[in-house]
């Protein structure tokens, strides 16, 4: 796992997925289900869906 801009990355999903954002949002919601404040993020520079949660230091 990643951190990018203060966030720990929990999941990448391909931005050219036939069902767009979709998953990403999917796995987002299981997260915040189980607790974890997880958002999805668009990464411009790896085409790609981010599911992140602020990293401790932000808390």
């Amino acid at each position: 796992m990643t951190a990018v801009t203060g966030a720990k990355v929990l999941e990448r999903f391909p931005a050219g997925s036939p069902r767009g954002s979709w998953p990403a949002e999917e796995c987002a919601a299981r997260h915040r289900a189980e607790g974890e404040p997880a958002t999805v993020v668009m990464d411009l520079e790896s085409d790609a869906f981010l599911v992140v949660v602020p990293s401790p230091e932000d808390d």
